[in-house]
């Protein structure tokens, strides 16, 4: 892939809950200056690799990098911005996963296009695994494992977890019955065992569950 010299912002876009059997898939999509180095997020892995702890740390200085931000000057090194959009189970399960998590990418890219004035040709878009960027996006790159090899896909990574898992805690409150709080939707024994034993609630994915329930 040949890349314009004109490349003046990195955006790296992760996703996070394609596989558990309750609440919403989430993407992440983060925005930098090409300008910007690893040096200002040394330390910084994949959200699977890093404690629950540690993924509050950095999204907590993504936070306050995001609350300094200014598109006007978004070509500074240390300027970031993100979004994080998160899709129902309600519309996985009407559209597909796929559909769902294309659809929370596209929403976050254009919320950050609108609201710093990007132009797609000025952007390099770095995705993981099989995702990809609508087409309008001419510079864009799928990375096998990217969000171990390009720290710009890692913080959206982190953005799309923390982001996510807030989302299941509020939502056990509402659900106390199936433990959301600590497997936050995922297949766990426990989690599997609840369902058997209470059936399903309304944010469970009915299209995960076939052979389940």
């Amino acid at each position: 892939m040949k890349v314009s010299k004109n490349i003046k912002y990195i955006i790296g876009i992760d996703e996070a809950g394609r596989g558990p059997l309750a609440g919403p898939v989430s993407v992440g999509v983060c925005l930098l200056s090409a300008k910007m180095t690893r040096n200002n997020f040394r330390g910084i892995r994949d959200s699977k690799k890093l404690s629950e702890k540690m993924r509050d740390v950095w999204f907590a200085k993504m936070c306050e990098k995001q609350e300094k931000f200014n598109y006007k000057k978004l070509n500074t090194p240390d300027a970031l911005d993100f979004s994080v959009t998160l899709i129902s189970n309600k519309i996985i399960d009407r559209r597909g996963i796929n559909f769902a998590i294309r659809k929370a990418m596209n929403d976050s890219l254009k919320k950050l296009q609108l609201k710093n004035k990007l132009k797609p040709c000025e952007c390099l878009v770095l995705l993981d695994g099989g995702l990809r960027a609508p087409a309008e996006f001419p510079f864009q790159k799928t990375i096998i494992k990217g969000d171990e090899k390009e720290f710009s896909i890692s913080l959206a990574s982190i953005a799309a977890k923390v982001t996510r898992d807030a989302y299941m805690k509020k939502l056990a409150k509402k659900h106390p019955l199936y433990g959301f709080e600590v497997h936050k939707g995922y297949g766990t024994a426990k989690h599997i065992t609840a369902i058997k034993k209470e059936g399903t609630s309304l944010i469970h994915r009915a299209s995960f569950l076939r052979n389940i329930v």
